[in-house]
Parts: C-alpha cells; sequence; structure tokens
C-alpha cells in the first residue's frame, strides 16, 4: 500500500510540473482544443497491445507445457497488467502466483515466461528504435547504448557457465542457500524459452503490439493543433523512451520515461513546445501504463476472489 501512495505522489508531481509551464487557464485552453478521439483511439490500440502480447502469453504456455484454460489465462495475463508500474515489470511475477493459487502450477515452471516477455519486449523496443532511427536518424547514442546493454544480457542467456555461477555466489550464504535450485530451475526454463528460433517468434509477436503504442503516441501528439511528428520519429521517441524507463529499475520507469519524452519531443524535428509536450507526455502515458495498470487492478480483484472461493471449497472438503 505503501508503494501506491509514493505513486500517486509522484502523479501529482508530473500534473503540478505541467501546471508550472503555464497557469491552469492556458492548460485547459491546450486541453480544450485537443482532439479527444486520438485519445481513446490510443486506448483502444493499447488494447490491442494486450491481445496480441496474450498470444505471445498462450504460445509460452505451451512452450512450457502448461495447460490452462483460455478464459482462466486471460484473466491472469490480465491481473499483470496490475504491476506494470513495478521496475521493470517483474512484478508482473504476480501471474506465476495466481497460476498456483488457482491451477497448482509451481512458479519456477512460468516465473522463466514472466522475464522472456520482458527480455523479448526489450528487444521488440530497441528494434522498432531502430527502425525510426533508419528513417530519421536520430538518437542514435541512446539507440546504441540500450542494444549493447540487451546484447549482454541475451550474452549470459545463451552461456550457461558464468550464469550459474553468478547464481551459485549469490546464493552461497546460508540465507540465500534455499534459492539456489529453484534460481537454476528458472533460468534453465529461460533458456529454453529465449534459443533463437522462440526467441525470433516471440519478439516477432510483441513488434507490432509495441508498434500499435508507438501509432497511439503519435496520434496523440498530432491531436494538438499546430503540431506534426511523424510515425518514424514517434516510433524512435516512444521505444527509446520505454527502454529507458525499463533500464532504469525506477517503478514503472516514472519520471525517466516522462522526461526523456518531453525533452525528446521539444528538442526534436517534431519542435514543440515544452508545454504541448508535457501534455502530450502526461496523456500518452495515461493511455499505456496507467489504463494498463488500471485494467490490471480490476482483473486481479476479479482473480483473487476465485482464489478465495477456491480456498473455502477446499476448506470444506
Amino acid at each position: 500500500m505503501r508503494r501506491w501512495i509514493w505513486v500517486a505522489i509522484v502523479v501529482v508531481i508530473a500534473v503540478a510540473a505541467i501546471v508550472m509551464v503555464g497557469d491552469v487557464r492556458e492548460l485547459g485552453d491546450r486541453l480544450g482544443s485537443f482532439g479527444w478521439w486520438a485519445f481513446f483511439a490510443a486506448l483502444g490500440l493499447s488494447l490491442t497491445n494486450y491481445v496480441i502480447r496474450f498470444l505471445r502469453w498462450q504460445l509460452y504456455l505451451k512452450w512450457q507445457s502448461v495447460s490452462v484454460p483460455v478464459g482462466s489465462s486471460a484473466l491472469v495475463f490480465g491481473a499483470g497488467l496490475s504491476l506494470s508500474i513495478t521496475p521493470a515489470k517483474l512484478g508482473e511475477l504476480v501471474k506465476s502466483y495466481l497460476l498456483r493459487e488457482l491451477h497448482d502450477i509451481p512458479p519456477t515452471q512460468t516465473a522463466p515466461i514472466v522475464v522472456a516477455e520482458r527480455v523479448t519486449d526489450l528487444i521488440a523496443l530497441l528494434s522498432l528504435a531502430i527502425i525510426g532511427v533508419a528513417v530519421f536518424g536520430v538518437q542514435t547514442t541512446l539507440v546504441l547504448a540500450a542494444g549493447s546493454i540487451i546484447f549482454l544480457g541475451l550474452v549470459l542467456l545463451a552461456w550457461p557457465r558464468p550464469t550459474n555461477a553468478l547464481i551459485d555466489l549469490v546464493t552461497r550464504p546460508a540465507l540465500t542457500r534455499k534459492f539456489r535450485e529453484p534460481l537454476h530451475k528458472v533460468y534453465d526454463g529461460l533458456a529454453s524459452l529465449c534459443r533463437p528460433a522462440r526467441l525470433g517468434i516471440a519478439t516477432a509477436i510483441a513488434m507490432p503490439s509495441w508498434a500499435c503504442e508507438c501509432v497511439g503516441f503519435a496520434l496523440i501528439c498530432n491531436a494538438f493543433p499546430g503540431t506534426q511528428v511523424d510515425l518514424g520519429l514517434a516510433m524512435v521517441i516512444y521505444a527509446a523512451t520505454s527502454i529507458a524507463g525499463a533500464l532504469s529499475f525506477l517503478p514503472g520507469g516514472l519520471g525517466v520515461t516522462e522526461g526523456a519524452m518531453t525533452i525528446l519531443l521539444v528538442q526534436s524535428a517534431a519542435r514543440i513546445d515544452q508545454a504541448t509536450a508535457l501534455d502530450a507526455t502526461l496523456l500518452t502515458r495515461l493511455a499505456t501504463l496507467w489504463f494498463a495498470v488500471l485494467l490490471g487492478l480490476v482483473l486481479l480483484a476479479i482473480a483473487r476472489g476465485r482464489i478465495a472461493r477456491r480456498t473455502e471449497r477446499a476448506n470444506e472438503a
């Protein structure tokens, strides 16, 4: 609960920053002239992103020999969106907990899926950024830096000896020794999911899903009068700032993603004024991150209700 309080504080600060750019009347004028159809279109594109990523989730479950009814699987996947706000979205490991509570599936069998999702998300975003760079030729330094970090992670996945040695080192103390075997199992599962063929298929699914949010970002920017953000530039900015937020390991990339997105909108070829850039950034984050969190919280409440009823039936038996 305390974490959510801090998240609320950050949101309040972000809104205050927007107001500081101009008075409330100017903010109202900017949003009053905004084409709100673009915001709702962005919500629809975000929802499309989740549907496509759910298809990837189903494929991962199949690869891990996990059989779950489609409806229950969709509920678990959607509930995981509630923790998109966590650093690098690793809070989505709650999906492993939900599968255990609802279907008695060991977390060590499904936890690698969540990590593999993050890996392929980063590769997909990097690929979209590279496509944008090819079109616009901007922000190559940021893309290369992120690409180097992701490449290093893939090398560790493909080279088990140093990774297993690192797990043994971290779990050498008595307090962490009990985690050694589960961590090795998770790593083995992750390495299996990130084999070249599977990695390529999962990334190919992830790319159009994240491209949907890039399009939503472009629509929101262009819904302000007098702005013109080409799709290639939108892909670079959205993908690069999403990667920066994920690699910052801050909750939801808060602060890093918003700051970088605003700066790039102002300094790039889009030449949007700072006030409009801040508005576009806030609306984009509402239509992507916060929409996911809100939808996920609703589905998480439903999942917890099912778990409670399942527990009651088990106690009565």
